[in-house]
């Protein structure tokens, strides 16, 4: 019976379960009137969820609205709409409104909804002060009591008659804001107001203007008054005197200040008056300026003061501007249509103008110090007048100019630039130098007191000479260097080294080495070297040819080795030869010697056993065969030394030419006695020292005269 109890309570409750689904549909929100709402006018926010159920039962809605992220109102309801209600709305109210419901552990929330309230409060401005003076300043403090920052505030200066001045102040945080506008002179009543401007959804919506502050303005002194006496109208040499004078309310701190041009003449502190006198000249015509200051507070006068010219600029004039020293100079100053005035006549320096004469004339012989600028001067009640500068020009003559190279010697290397250099020791500049290339003109340059030529085109038989003249402006005319000839070097060129014998040499005896080269100005330096383990200078020797010859008197086998030759001349280029290998090897009689001590032991051994030979046969056959022993044993010697004696008649020779790199080689050693072969040796030597001559590279030169 319990059992049975139990089952049915458990269908009962899922039957229950079962009847209390729901789900929701939707939420929306809502504004009522609308989504723009003017500033102060009722305003409600609607927040409706759409709920289906399985069966119709009660439940528990939680209704939350936020504004831009923010809980703005909260209800619990058992109805499906909830209203947040504003009675007056304001532009604070607007923004992005966002409604959620919360019912039986589900929660649904709206789409956002802008709502914009139109139109801002009425700013309130407020002034720290009703009245000020001219010069102080006027601190203004708007507010937008009901808006929320950020907010842009805009200030206004409003003066009769004149377009008000506008400052704008941006305010990210307050809802208020303070600037201060100064008062200026002239400024009697003002008017300041001011209005607001705020950024809704990238448009400006602006507020009604404030209500309009009045500030009453006092000045703290009048305008002052400049005065120019005897007259504003006053002719040169008359004296002028100004005076500028204000009322002021209080002392402390007043200053007249007196200007021209923006240049302060004259000026007073804590006093009304003020007062300036000077001599009048044609300078002190314009616009006088009298200015009163006190704090921030400033106000001018202006006065046009004419000064009538005296008497005109005097007139400096010369009998020549250019002339040469020690030649007469006139000089002569003068005023047209005035005559009565006291002269004076300088010559204008840095350091002061250099007094020459207190007439109207000046006649002086002159020298190149008196090159300069002069001037003449006229005084006439007290005015001075100063006429324009006249330059003069005196001119030394050039003296004679030298030429010469700038690296010092008058030689150039073939291939590389000549420079030169003219140079005149006297002469008043400008001078103009002239540079000749034999008699063609190579370049004009005008300068001090030297100038130079480079001259990039050298050849090697290029004869022509180097000159230059110089002139100024001085009667006396051109001056001309001396001819200046230029040896041209040539650089060595291709070094070549022989021997006599070549290759293998025998102890002891002489060896000669022939260095040359192809081209190449004289004296050529010639140098040989040895080369085994490390390099050797053996010969050294300067040669005005373009070969040279070293007798080595005497090879041994320390002479073993590598040699070559380098060459070189004041071009300063070494240039090496190809080297050529060197034996020494033993000397003929060295082998005899050598061989004698080998076949002398042999010879003596074969005696012997000739000898025991002949006697055991002597024995063996009688006294017959003794005496056919005895002459064939004669017959054999005789035999082996006349064969000696003919092979001593004869010896090796050797021969030897010359390759294409001037070596001299050994000929076919069979061919050539060595009688023959000394003979070709010197002979060689004999045609190198005849070739040396007549092939002598002779130096190049600028001149013929040259050396």
């Amino acid at each position: 019976m319990y059992l049975a109890l139990l089952v049915i309570l458990l269908q009962c409750s899922e039957l229950y379960t079962q009847e209390r689904v729901f789900t929701f549909n939707t939420v929306e929100i809502k504004v009522q009137p609308s989504v723009k709402v003017k500033n102060g006018a009722p305003m409600s926010i609607v927040c409706h969820a759409d709920i289906s159920k399985s069966t119709d039962f009660q439940l528990k809605h939680n209704f939350t609205i936020f504004k831009d992220d923010k809980l703005v109102f909260m209800t619990v309801s058992d109805k499906r709409d909830a209203q947040y209600e504003i009675s007056m709305a304001r532009s604070s109210d607007t923004g992005e409104y966002e409604c959620t419901v919360e019912a039986g552990g589900k929660t649904k929330s709206s789409n956002s909804l802008h709502v914009w309230v139109t139109g801002m409060t009425k700013p309130i401005l407020t002034a720290e002060k009703k009245e000020v003076l001219e010069g102080e300043v006027v601190k203004l403090r708007c507010e937008l009591p009901e808006e929320v920052p950020p907010l842009h505030f805009f200030f206004r200066k409003i003066k009769m008659n004149s377009t008000p001045k506008e400052k704008h102040v941006f305010e990210p945080y307050r809802n208020f804001s303070v600037v201060e506008f100064s008062v200026e002179e002239g400024d009697n009543i003002l008017q300041f107001d001011c209005f607001g401007r705020r950024n809704v959804k990238l448009e400006f919506e602006s507020s009604v203007h404030s209500n309009k502050t009045l500030v009453t303005v006092r000045e703290p002194f009048i305008k002052p008054t400049l005065n120019a006496k005897p007259s504003s109208n006053i002719t040169e040499g008359d004296r002028i005197q100004f005076e500028c004078s204000t009322v002021v309310a209080r002392m402390r701190g007043i200053e007249i200040i007196l200007q021209k041009n923006k240049t302060i003449l004259n000026s007073v502190r804590d006093e009304r008056l003020l007062k300036y006198s000077a001599v009048a000249t044609l300078e002190d015509s314009g616009e006088y300026l009298c200015k009163v200051e006190q704090g921030r507070a400033s106000k001018t006068t202006k006065l046009n003061v004419v000064v009538s010219e005296l008497f005109p600029k005097p007139i400096l004039a010369a009998s020549m501007s250019k002339l040469d020293e020690n030649k007469e100079l006139t000089l002569n100053c003068s005023i047209s249509v005035f005559r009565k005035a006291n002269f004076s006549i300088l010559r204008k320096n840095s350091n002061g103008d250099i007094w020459l004469t207190n007439s109207r004339n000046l006649t002086m012989r002159v020298n190149v110090n008196d090159t300069g600028s002069y001037i003449c001067k006229a005084e006439v009640k007290g005015i001075v007048k100063e006429s324009k500068p006249v330059r003069i020009n005196v001119y030394a003559p050039v003296s004679k100019p030298t030429l010469s190279v700038v690296s010092g010697l008058p030689e150039v290397v073939l291939g590389k630039p000549l420079r030169l250099i003219c140079h005149s020791v006297m002469g008043t500049p400008p001078i103009t130098f002239t540079f000749y290339k034999g008699n063609e003109v190579k370049k004009r340059v005008t300068n001090d007191t030297y100038a130079t030529f480079l001259d990039e085109n050298i050849r090697q038989n290029d004869k022509r000479g180097y000159k230059c003249d110089a002139r100024n402006s001085h009667s006396s005319g051109m001056k001309t260097s001396n001819i200046l000839n230029i040896t041209v070097i040539v650089p060595i060129r291709n070094a070549s080294l022989g021997s006599i014998p070549y290759g293998e040499v025998e102890d002891g005896s002489e060896t000669a080495f022939l260095c040359s080269v192809k081209e190449g100005s004289w004296p050529i330096h010639f140098r040989i070297f040895r080369k085994t383990d490390r390099e050797v200078l053996v010969f050294e020797k300067s040669e005005n040819a373009d070969r040279v010859i070293w007798h080595k008197k005497t090879m041994n086998r320390q002479d073993t080795g590598t040699y070559y030759c380098m060459a070189s001349n004041k071009a300063n280029v070494d240039v090496k030869s190809h080297p050529i290998t060197i034996s020494v090897i033993l000397a003929a009689w060295q082998k005899g010697v050598i061989a004698a001590f080998v076949l002398i032991p042999i010879a003596g051994a074969v005696t012997l056993t000739l000898w025991w030979f002949l006697c055991k046969k002597k024995k063996a056959k009688g006294p017959s065969m003794e005496m056919s022993g005895s002459a064939l044993a004669t017959n054999l010697t005789s035999e082996k030394l006349t064969r000696q004696h003919n092979d001593g008649d004869y010896y090796s020779g050797s021969g030897y030419i010359e390759d294409s790199e001037n070596h001299m080689k050994s000929a076919d050693e069979s061919k050539a006695p060595v009688q023959k072969g000394t003979e070709t040796v010197y002979s060689e030597i004999r045609k190198a020292n005849n070739d040396s001559v007549e092939n002598r590279h002779s130096r190049i030169q600028g001149h013929p005269d040259a050396t």
